[in-house]
């Protein structure tokens, strides 16, 4: 066998996000011929363990897609900023179901009603005081 026939992963990487309808997964590999990425379709919003199962079981069969040129350079980061990235990535994405997200824009929707259904009745109401002390002010100048 030839050495250079087995490339060295030097970075490799998961993304899992929501593709309208379905939940998918993105691989990719860094290697010294380039990016490369393979995309699966989850279905369902998959959990850890599904992940990892798919991963140990399926890893060997993905096909990537061919090398786009791509820099692997490897710019060393702060543990605690990196923590604080992959926090910030993962709190982005909320609720996880479509039906708990769907459930969320009808809670917000009613509330944005609510708040503008409030105001104008907090408007008509200090309207009508107005007229009512216009009309009281009449009253006593009416006899002069």
């Amino acid at each position: 066998m030839s050495a250079n026939r087995y490339n060295l992963i030097t970075q490799g990487g998961l993304t899992i996000l929501f593709e309208e309808p379905f939940w998918i997964g993105l691989f990719e590999m860094l290697d010294e011929s380039g990016l490369r990425v393979c995309k699966v379709t989850f279905g369902a919003e998959p959990t850890d363990m599904e992940v990892i199962e798919f991963i140990q079981k399926n890893h060997d069969q993905l096909v990537y897609s061919a090398a786009v040129e791509a820099s692997s350079e490897r710019v060393s980061k702060n543990p605690k900023r990196m923590m604080r990235e992959a926090r910030k990535q993962t709190g982005q994405t909320g609720i996880g179901t479509k039906s708990q997200q769907a459930l969320k824009l009808q809670h917000e929707t009613a509330k944005d009603e609510r708040k503008v259904k409030t105001r104008q009745e907090k408007e008509a109401e200090k309207q009508e005081r107005f007229e009512v002390r216009q009309l009281k002010k009449k009253e006593k100048h009416r006899g002069h």
